[in-house]
């Protein structure tokens, strides 16, 4: 389990997040994660919370303690977190445990994009100020590998503390800040932005709507 922890360990710099801030993601106490890793305690991740951190970092779930995936039926399940994004102003995010999977065809999904599927998660949108392109109670399907230096022009789930928002990113040429914006004019742009400044949790690729 010892290459377990160092793996966690190299991912959480990678990405810069510190131990306090993901251990409060996973809805345990702030030193949660430090102990997993620098004192083997817990030994293990209980299953939620490797799902949960395997989606978050964008990496298939055995590097980080769990089982090697064998999708025969050529069905990919992918987890419907217990979260909602707001499409308003923010909507806290108080548990990001997965509460049912959804399953996409294999090769449907690989058309969609090459991402993998630990990085990609269904997360339900809250509010109406990305109307008319998302609605209220849509479903969305996020990549958590797409930020960063693959940050472009897009929809894109963000989170600021422990609040969550779906919002429009449009990244201005040769420069480093981007625009934040409602796709209902009704709600603020903020402009100028310093792309340090967004912590982006993934890009919305598709959604499901109920009619």
């Amino acid at each position: 389990m010892e290459h377990v922890r160092q793996e966690l360990d190299r991912l959480l710099r990678e990405r810069g997040s510190g131990y306090a801030a993901i251990s409060r993601m996973l809805g345990r106490n702030p030193s949660y994660i430090q102990q997993f890793i620098k004192r083997g305690s817990p030994k293990t991740l209980e299953p939620d919370d490797r799902r949960m951190l395997a989606s978050f970092l964008g990496v298939d779930e055995h590097l980080l303690g769990g089982p090697e995936k064998n999708d025969n039926d050529g069905m990919v399940e992918i987890p419907i977190l217990d979260v909602q994004a707001s499409a308003g102003f923010g909507a806290i995010a108080a548990s990001e445990n997965a509460y049912t999977r959804f399953g996409f065809d294999e090769r449907w999904l690989r058309a969609l994009t090459p991402a993998k599927s630990a990085s990609l998660s269904i997360v339900r949108v809250l509010g109406d100020s990305m109307e008319p392109t998302l609605s209220d109670g849509d479903e969305v399907l996020v990549d958590a590998s797409d930020h960063g230096s693959r940050l472009r022009d897009g929809i894109y789930v963000l989170r600021t503390d422990d609040v969550l928002a779906v919002k429009r990113i449009a990244i201005k040429p040769g420069a480093k800040q981007i625009t934040v914006a409602s796709d209902n004019p009704a709600y603020p742009t903020w402009n100028d932005m310093d792309r340090s400044e967004i912590h982006v949790v993934g890009r919305v690729i598709w959604f499901g709507r109920a009619l």
